[in-house]
C-alpha cells in the first residue's frame, strides 16, 4: 500500500498540471470551498506563476493527468449544478481518446490471455483500431467460423494505472470528508468509491459482457431496441467479443435521413426505452452518449459499451417515478414527502418549507409550451436546493440524471419539439399505476408476507446455532479493549499530521473533486 507522501507527491504533481491550466481559480474564489483548501490552491497557482485571468482548461488538465483522470472528468461533465456551467461545458469537449498501443501489443495481450496463438480464434483481426479509448481499444475482426466481431482489449498495464491512482483518491476523499461541512455533505468518500466500482466493471471485460447480457434479456420483449450478442468463447477479464453492427451512428442526423428514418420515431423510442430500462428493470445503460447507439436499416437501435450501469431498487425507483410525476403535475407537497420518506432530506426540516422550495424550481417551467421543458433543467434545479436541505448527495441518482441529460440531449437532436416529460408522463403514469395501485399493493404484501413465512425456519436454526442449549464448554468470559498501536501511533508530532492533512485536502479538490468549480 502506498505511503502518505507517495500520495501527497501524486497530488501535488496533478494540483500543479491543474493550476498551470487555470482550473483552481474557482475554489479559489469559491466561500463554500474551506479556508485551508482556498489557501492551498492560491499557493499551487502562484508558485505555477499563473494568473487569475485567462481561459480555463479543464479538459485539458485531467487529459494531461491521465485515464482515470479522463474518466472522471467525464462524469462531471454533466455535472453543472456541482462543477459550474464553465467547467462542465469545458469537459464536455474531453473525448475519451488516446492513441492506440501497436498492435504487436494487443496481438501480445490476446495470445496470453487465452493461452493460445490467435490463429486458433480469429481468421483475421484488423490491426487498425476502430475506436482508442483510455481502458482499451477496439478492433474489427473474423472468427474461425466467418462471423464479424468487434474485439475489445485493455490498454495493456491499464488495470495497474487505474489502481494506483484511485488509492489516492481514496486517500484524499478520506481527508476532505474529515474537514466537515460542504466536503462532509458531499460525501467524497462515498463518491470515490463508487467511482472506483464502475472503473473496475469497466477493467474487468468479463462483467461488461454479463451487463450485457442481463440487459439484453430485461430488453427482450421491446420492440425496435436491442443489444448486440457476446461471443463468450472468445471473452475473459481482458478480452470481450460481440456481435459487430452494421448500422448508422445515432448522431448522423443526415445519414440517418438519407436512409428515410423517422427521427420523430427514433426519438420517442429512445426515451421510453431508457425509461423501461431505469424505471422498470431498474438496471440501465449509463453511458448512452451518442458514439455508443447505433440504428440499423429496419429503425432498431443497438446500445454498445456497457461497461458504465446504474442499478435501483424496487422502492427507489418507486419514488423516482412518484417525484416525475409529481413535477409534472405540480404535486409539490407530495414530492416534498417522498424525499423525507426517502431520507434523502434529514427529518428535521420542514416538509412544507421543502415542498415551496421544490415549487420554486417547478412553476417557472410549468406555464411553458411543452417543447420548452427540460428534464435535465429540472433536475439542476432539484440539485441546486440541496444545500439548504441538507440533503446528502446520492450516486444512483446522480448516475441516473447523467443518463437523463444523455439521452434527452439525443432526443432532441433528433426531434427538436420533442420532450422527456411529454414523452415519458404517460409512461410513469402508467407504471405508477400498475407498481402502487391497490391490485399492486395488495399482490406486495401478499408476496413479502409469504416470503416471511418461508424465512422463520432458518431463522429459528440460527437463533438455536447463537443461543445453543446449557452445557458443554464453558463460555468464553469476555475480554477487556486493547488498544492496538496501528489504531494511534505515539509520538506524530501534529503540526505534521495538519500539514499533510491539509495538503492531501487541497489535491483532491482541485484534482479530482472540482466539486465548488464555476
Amino acid at each position: 500500500m502506498a505511503s502518505s507522501a507517495v500520495h501527497l507527491i501524486r497530488l501535488a504533481r496533478w494540483g500543479v498540471t491543474l493550476a498551470r491550466r487555470r482550473a483552481l481559480v474557482g475554489i479559489e474564489n469559491d466561500p463554500n470551498a474551506p479556508v485551508a483548501v482556498r489557501q492551498l490552491v492560491r499557493l499551487a497557482r502562484l508558485a505555477t506563476l499563473t494568473g487569475k485571468n485567462g481561459p480555463r482548461d479543464y479538459a485539458g488538465a485531467f487529459r494531461a493527468i491521465g485515464p482515470a483522470a479522463i474518466k472522471l472528468g467525464q462524469s462531471l461533465a454533466t455535472r453543472p449544478d456541482l462543477v459550474g456551467d464553465e467547467a462542465a461545458n469545458n469537459l464536455l469537449s474531453l473525448q475519451d481518446s488516446l492513441p492506440p498501443v501497436p498492435f504487436a501489443q494487443i496481438k501480445a495481450a490476446i495470445e496470453s490471455s487465452f493461452g493460445q496463438p490467435i490463429e486458433k480464434l480469429f481468421a483475421e483481426i484488423d490491426p487498425d483500431p476502430v475506436g482508442a479509448a483510455s481502458i482499451a481499444q477496439v478492433h474489427k475482426g473474423v472468427t474461425i467460423e466467418g462471423r464479424t466481431v468487434a474485439i475489445k482489449v485493455l490498454r495493456p498495464g491499464i488495470r495497474e494505472k487505474f489502481a494506483r491512482d484511485i488509492t489516492t483518491y481514496e486517500w484524499a476523499a478520506a481527508h476532505v470528508e474529515a474537514m466537515g461541512g460542504e466536503a462532509s455533505r458531499l460525501r467524497p468518500r462515498l463518491t470515490i468509491a463508487n467511482f472506483k466500482r464502475w472503473t473496475n466493471s469497466e477493467l474487468d471485460l468479463r462483467r461488461e459482457a454479463a451487463s450485457a447480457s442481463e440487459l439484453a434479456e430485461q430488453m427482450a420483449g421491446v420492440p425496435g431496441y436491442r443489444i448486440p450478442g457476446i461471443d463468450w468463447d472468445r471473452t475473459n477479464g481482458r478480452v470481450m467479443t460481440i456481435e459487430w453492427i452494421d448500422g448508422v451512428k445515432i448522431s448522423r442526423i443526415d445519414e440517418l435521413v438519407l436512409r428515410g428514418h423517422d427521427l420523430a420515431a427514433l426519438s420517442e423510442r429512445l426515451v421510453t426505452c431508457f425509461l423501461t430500462q431505469a424505471i422498470s428493470a431498474g438496471f440501465f445503460h449509463a453511458d448512452m452518449h451518442q458514439g455508443n447507439l447505433f440504428v440499423e436499416d429496419d429503425g432498431t437501435i443497438v446500445a454498445i459499451d456497457f461497461g458504465i450501469m446504474g442499478r435501483i431498487d424496487l422502492r427507489a425507483r418507486q419514488w423516482l417515478a412518484e417525484i416525475l410525476y409529481g413535477l409534472t403535475t405540480g404535486n409539490y407537497q407530495r414530492v416534498a414527502e417522498i424525499h423525507f420518506e426517502a431520507q434523502y432530506v434529514p427529518s428535521y426540516h420542514s416538509v412544507g418549507e421543502f415542498a415551496t422550495a421544490l415549487r420554486a424550481v417547478g412553476e417557472p417551467m410549468r406555464g411553458k409550451p411543452v417543447k420548452e421543458l427540460s428534464v435535465g433543467q429540472m433536475l439542476d434545479g432539484l440539485f441546486a436546493i440541496t444545500r439548504d436541505f441538507d440533503m446528502q448527495t446520492q450516486p444512483h441518482l446522480l448516475l441516473l440524471q447523467k443518463t437523463m441529460v444523455m439521452v434527452e440531449g439525443i432526443a432532441t437532436q433528433l426531434n427538436p419539439d420533442i420532450n422527456m416529460w411529454d414523452t415519458a408522463a404517460p409512461y410513469v403514469r402508467s407504471w405508477i399505476r400498475d407498481e402502487l395501485g391497490p391490485e399492486a399493493a395488495l399482490a406486495e404484501r401478499i408476496k413479502q408476507d409469504t416470503e416471511t413465512l418461508f424465512r422463520l425456519p432458518g431463522l429459528i436454526r440460527r437463533l438455536e446455532e447463537k443461543y445453543p442449549p446449557k452445557g458443554g464448554a464453558p463460555e468464553t468470559p469476555p475480554l477487556p479493549p486493547i488498544a492496538l498501536i496501528t489504531d494511534k501511533r505515539e509520538g506524530r508530532g501534529w503540526l505534521g499530521y495538519g500539514i499533510a492533512v491539509l495538503a492531501g485536502a487541497g489535491g483532491v479538490w482541485g484534482a479530482m473533486a472540482l466539486g465548488w468549480i464555476g
